[in-house]
Protein backbone atom coordinates (compact mmCIF):
# COMPACT_ATOMS: atom_id res chain seq x y z
CA UNK A 1 0.00 0.00 0.00
CA UNK A 2 1.71 3.16 -1.15
CA UNK A 3 -0.67 5.84 0.02
CA UNK A 4 -1.19 7.27 3.47
CA UNK A 5 -4.65 6.25 4.68
CA UNK A 6 -6.32 8.72 7.03
CA UNK A 7 -9.60 7.63 8.57
CA UNK A 8 -11.87 9.67 10.82
CA UNK A 9 -15.39 10.81 11.54
CA UNK A 10 -17.68 13.45 10.11
CA UNK A 11 -17.46 15.84 13.04
CA UNK A 12 -16.33 15.50 16.64
CA UNK A 13 -18.74 17.61 18.69
CA UNK A 14 -21.18 14.95 19.88
CA UNK A 15 -22.16 14.78 23.55
CA UNK A 16 -23.54 11.26 22.94
CA UNK A 17 -19.95 10.10 22.45
CA UNK A 18 -19.13 10.89 26.10
CA UNK A 19 -18.89 7.49 27.76
CA UNK A 20 -18.69 5.17 24.75
CA UNK A 21 -15.85 7.14 23.14
CA UNK A 22 -14.82 10.25 25.06
CA UNK A 23 -13.93 9.54 28.70
CA UNK A 24 -16.67 10.26 31.23
CA UNK A 25 -16.95 13.93 32.20
CA UNK A 26 -14.97 15.10 29.15
CA UNK A 27 -15.96 18.72 28.51
CA UNK A 28 -17.07 19.85 25.06
CA UNK A 29 -14.08 22.19 24.91
CA UNK A 30 -11.79 19.13 25.10
CA UNK A 31 -13.62 16.97 22.54
CA UNK A 32 -11.35 17.83 19.61
CA UNK A 33 -8.14 17.34 21.57
CA UNK A 34 -9.25 13.90 22.77
CA UNK A 35 -10.61 12.97 19.34
CA UNK A 36 -7.22 13.74 17.77
CA UNK A 37 -5.55 11.18 20.02
CA UNK A 38 -7.62 8.45 18.38
CA UNK A 39 -7.84 9.64 14.77
CA UNK A 40 -5.59 11.74 12.53
CA UNK A 41 -8.24 13.49 10.48
CA UNK A 42 -11.79 14.86 10.72
CA UNK A 43 -14.37 16.24 8.34
CA UNK A 44 -15.71 19.58 9.56
CA UNK A 45 -19.45 19.85 9.04
CA UNK A 46 -19.90 23.33 10.54
CA UNK A 47 -18.15 25.04 7.62
CA UNK A 48 -21.07 23.91 5.43
CA UNK A 49 -23.33 26.33 7.27
CA UNK A 50 -20.97 29.32 7.12
CA UNK A 51 -17.33 30.18 6.55
CA UNK A 52 -15.77 29.89 10.01
CA UNK A 53 -14.05 32.82 11.66
CA UNK A 54 -10.27 32.96 11.38
CA UNK A 55 -9.92 32.68 15.15
CA UNK A 56 -12.09 29.58 15.18
CA UNK A 57 -9.92 27.88 12.57
CA UNK A 58 -6.75 28.81 14.39
CA UNK A 59 -8.27 27.42 17.57
CA UNK A 60 -8.92 24.09 15.90
CA UNK A 61 -5.34 23.91 14.67
CA UNK A 62 -3.97 24.66 18.15
CA UNK A 63 -5.77 21.67 19.68
CA UNK A 64 -4.29 18.92 17.51
CA UNK A 65 -0.88 17.49 16.65
CA UNK A 66 1.15 18.61 13.67
CA UNK A 67 0.26 15.56 11.58
CA UNK A 68 -3.52 16.02 11.93
CA UNK A 69 -5.66 17.00 8.92
CA UNK A 70 -8.96 18.89 8.76
CA UNK A 71 -11.23 18.47 5.75
CA UNK A 72 -13.69 21.32 5.35
CA UNK A 73 -17.00 21.52 3.51
CA UNK A 74 -17.55 24.40 1.13
CA UNK A 75 -20.37 26.59 2.53
CA UNK A 76 -23.93 25.92 1.44
CA UNK A 77 -24.25 29.55 0.37
CA UNK A 78 -22.02 28.63 -2.56
CA UNK A 79 -23.21 25.08 -3.25
CA UNK A 80 -26.91 25.16 -2.44
CA UNK A 81 -28.04 28.78 -2.46
CA UNK A 82 -25.93 30.16 -5.32
CA UNK A 83 -25.65 26.74 -6.99
CA UNK A 84 -21.97 27.50 -7.80
CA UNK A 85 -22.92 30.70 -9.64
CA UNK A 86 -21.75 34.26 -8.89
CA UNK A 87 -19.63 33.05 -5.99
CA UNK A 88 -16.11 34.17 -6.83
CA UNK A 89 -15.73 36.42 -3.78
CA UNK A 90 -17.26 33.97 -1.31
CA UNK A 91 -15.12 31.14 -2.67
CA UNK A 92 -11.91 33.15 -2.43
CA UNK A 93 -12.77 34.22 1.12
CA UNK A 94 -13.47 30.66 2.19
CA UNK A 95 -10.16 29.33 0.88
CA UNK A 96 -8.29 32.21 2.51
CA UNK A 97 -9.77 31.20 5.86
CA UNK A 98 -9.12 27.50 5.21
CA UNK A 99 -5.44 28.24 4.59
CA UNK A 100 -5.19 29.44 8.20
CA UNK A 101 -4.90 25.73 9.06
CA UNK A 102 -1.57 25.66 7.27
CA UNK A 103 -0.19 22.12 6.85
CA UNK A 104 -3.14 20.79 8.87
CA UNK A 105 -5.53 21.57 6.01
CA UNK A 106 -6.77 18.50 4.20
CA UNK A 107 -9.17 18.46 1.24
CA UNK A 108 -12.16 20.74 0.79
CA UNK A 109 -15.42 18.98 -0.06
CA UNK A 110 -17.89 20.48 -2.52
CA UNK A 111 -21.09 18.75 -1.39
CA UNK A 112 -23.73 19.37 -4.04
CA UNK A 113 -27.41 19.11 -3.20
CA UNK A 114 -29.70 16.25 -4.27
CA UNK A 115 -31.52 18.68 -6.57
CA UNK A 116 -28.33 19.76 -8.34
CA UNK A 117 -28.97 17.92 -11.59
CA UNK A 118 -26.70 17.19 -14.58
CA UNK A 119 -28.49 19.97 -16.47
CA UNK A 120 -26.44 22.35 -14.33
CA UNK A 121 -23.18 21.13 -15.81
CA UNK A 122 -22.37 24.62 -17.19
CA UNK A 123 -22.34 26.01 -13.65
CA UNK A 124 -19.95 23.28 -12.49
CA UNK A 125 -17.71 23.71 -15.53
CA UNK A 126 -17.49 27.46 -14.92
CA UNK A 127 -16.83 27.00 -11.19
CA UNK A 128 -13.99 24.49 -11.30
CA UNK A 129 -11.45 26.95 -12.80
CA UNK A 130 -12.04 29.20 -9.77
CA UNK A 131 -10.60 26.60 -7.42
CA UNK A 132 -7.08 27.21 -6.12
CA UNK A 133 -4.38 24.76 -7.15
CA UNK A 134 -2.72 24.75 -3.72
CA UNK A 135 -5.67 23.09 -1.95
CA UNK A 136 -7.02 19.60 -2.59
CA UNK A 137 -10.71 19.59 -3.57
CA UNK A 138 -13.29 16.82 -3.89
CA UNK A 139 -16.83 17.02 -5.24
CA UNK A 140 -19.81 14.93 -4.16
CA UNK A 141 -22.73 14.32 -6.52
CA UNK A 142 -26.08 13.08 -5.28
CA UNK A 143 -27.61 12.08 -8.60
CA UNK A 144 -26.62 9.03 -10.60
CA UNK A 145 -26.83 11.03 -13.84
CA UNK A 146 -23.60 12.86 -13.03
CA UNK A 147 -21.55 9.71 -13.31
CA UNK A 148 -20.32 9.54 -16.88
CA UNK A 149 -17.06 9.68 -18.78
CA UNK A 150 -17.40 13.38 -19.55
CA UNK A 151 -17.69 14.35 -15.89
CA UNK A 152 -14.81 12.07 -14.92
CA UNK A 153 -12.66 13.73 -17.58
CA UNK A 154 -13.70 17.20 -16.42
CA UNK A 155 -12.76 16.48 -12.82
CA UNK A 156 -9.46 14.96 -13.87
CA UNK A 157 -8.66 18.05 -15.95
CA UNK A 158 -8.94 20.18 -12.81
CA UNK A 159 -7.36 17.60 -10.46
CA UNK A 160 -10.58 17.41 -8.43
CA UNK A 161 -11.41 14.11 -6.74
CA UNK A 162 -14.79 12.47 -7.13
CA UNK A 163 -16.02 11.76 -3.60
CA UNK A 164 -16.78 8.05 -3.22
CA UNK A 165 -19.87 7.84 -1.06
CA UNK A 166 -21.54 4.84 0.54
CA UNK A 167 -25.11 6.15 0.70
CA UNK A 168 -28.49 5.89 -0.98
CA UNK A 169 -27.76 8.46 -3.70
CA UNK A 170 -25.65 6.35 -6.06
CA UNK A 171 -25.28 2.54 -5.94
CA UNK A 172 -22.32 1.27 -3.97
CA UNK A 173 -21.32 -0.94 -6.89
CA UNK A 174 -20.93 2.16 -9.05
CA UNK A 175 -18.79 3.88 -6.44
CA UNK A 176 -16.55 0.86 -5.98
CA UNK A 177 -15.97 0.70 -9.72
CA UNK A 178 -15.17 4.42 -9.88
CA UNK A 179 -12.64 3.90 -7.11
CA UNK A 180 -10.39 2.20 -9.64
CA UNK A 181 -10.14 5.38 -11.74
CA UNK A 182 -9.16 8.35 -9.52
CA UNK A 183 -9.38 11.87 -10.94
CA UNK A 184 -6.83 13.37 -8.52
CA UNK A 185 -3.75 12.29 -6.58
CA UNK A 186 -5.87 11.69 -3.47
CA UNK A 187 -9.10 9.85 -2.76
CA UNK A 188 -12.03 11.04 -0.65
CA UNK A 189 -14.39 8.45 0.88
CA UNK A 190 -17.57 9.04 2.86
CA UNK A 191 -19.66 6.44 4.66
CA UNK A 192 -23.13 7.95 5.09
CA UNK A 193 -25.51 5.00 5.39
CA UNK A 194 -29.18 4.73 4.36
CA UNK A 195 -30.80 5.33 7.76
CA UNK A 196 -31.23 9.06 8.42
CA UNK A 197 -33.63 8.40 11.32
CA UNK A 198 -30.90 7.49 13.81
CA UNK A 199 -30.91 9.98 16.68
CA UNK A 200 -28.87 8.07 19.27
CA UNK A 201 -25.18 8.35 18.39
CA UNK A 202 -23.89 6.51 21.46
CA UNK A 203 -23.94 2.96 20.10
CA UNK A 204 -23.88 0.85 16.95
CA UNK A 205 -27.46 0.07 15.91
CA UNK A 206 -26.94 -1.49 12.48
CA UNK A 207 -24.48 -4.17 11.47
CA UNK A 208 -22.46 -2.70 8.61
CA UNK A 209 -19.75 -5.37 8.61
CA UNK A 210 -20.64 -6.51 5.09
CA UNK A 211 -20.36 -2.98 3.70
CA UNK A 212 -17.13 -2.28 5.57
CA UNK A 213 -15.63 -5.51 4.30
CA UNK A 214 -16.32 -4.46 0.72
CA UNK A 215 -14.52 -1.17 1.32
CA UNK A 216 -11.74 -2.93 3.21
CA UNK A 217 -11.01 -4.81 0.01
CA UNK A 218 -11.33 -1.70 -2.16
CA UNK A 219 -9.19 0.69 -0.12
CA UNK A 220 -5.84 -1.01 -0.86
CA UNK A 221 -6.67 -0.82 -4.59
CA UNK A 222 -7.50 2.86 -4.21
CA UNK A 223 -4.35 3.45 -2.18
CA UNK A 224 -2.19 1.96 -4.92
CA UNK A 225 -3.33 4.71 -7.30
CA UNK A 226 -3.14 7.87 -5.15
CA UNK A 227 -0.89 9.55 -2.60
CA UNK A 228 -3.42 9.87 0.21
CA UNK A 229 -6.77 8.30 1.05
CA UNK A 230 -9.11 10.28 3.28
CA UNK A 231 -12.16 8.50 4.68
CA UNK A 232 -14.91 9.77 6.99
CA UNK A 233 -17.75 7.91 8.69
CA UNK A 234 -21.08 9.54 9.57
CA UNK A 235 -22.99 8.61 12.72
CA UNK A 236 -25.90 7.59 10.52
CA UNK A 237 -23.86 4.80 8.96
CA UNK A 238 -24.34 2.45 11.91
CA UNK A 239 -25.18 4.73 14.84
CA UNK A 240 -21.72 5.39 16.31
CA UNK A 241 -19.04 6.57 13.87
CA UNK A 242 -15.94 6.05 16.07
CA UNK A 243 -16.63 2.32 16.29
CA UNK A 244 -16.79 2.01 12.50
CA UNK A 245 -13.54 3.93 12.07
CA UNK A 246 -11.77 1.66 14.54
CA UNK A 247 -13.13 -1.37 12.69
CA UNK A 248 -11.73 -0.08 9.41
CA UNK A 249 -8.41 0.70 11.05
CA UNK A 250 -8.11 -2.84 12.38
CA UNK A 251 -9.15 -4.37 9.06
CA UNK A 252 -6.46 -2.36 7.28
CA UNK A 253 -3.77 -3.21 9.80
CA UNK A 254 -3.63 0.27 11.32
CA UNK A 255 -3.19 0.98 15.01
CA UNK A 256 -6.56 1.45 16.68
CA UNK A 257 -6.85 3.39 19.93
CA UNK A 258 -9.38 1.87 22.32
CA UNK A 259 -11.58 4.45 24.10
CA UNK A 260 -10.32 3.17 27.47
CA UNK A 261 -6.84 4.32 26.47
CA UNK A 262 -8.11 7.83 25.77
CA UNK A 263 -9.00 8.09 29.43
CA UNK A 264 -5.46 7.14 30.41
CA UNK A 265 -4.03 9.70 28.00
CA UNK A 266 -6.38 12.37 29.30
CA UNK A 267 -4.94 12.03 32.78
CA UNK A 268 -1.45 12.66 31.39
CA UNK A 269 -2.37 16.16 30.18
Amino acid sequence: MNAAIRLGCQGWNYTAWVGPFYPDKTRASAFLTVYARAFKTVEVDSSFYATPAVQTVRGWASRVSDDFKFSLKLPQEITHENRLRHSEAQTAQFFDVARELGPKLGPVLIQLGPDFAPAELPALAAFLPLLPRDVQVAVEFRQRGWINEGIIALLAEHHVALALVDARFIPRSVMLKLAEHPTADFAYLRWMGPDRDIVDYSRVQHDRSKELDLWRKAIPVIASKVKTVYGYVNNHFSGHAPADVRTLQRQLGQASVDPSQLGEQLRLF
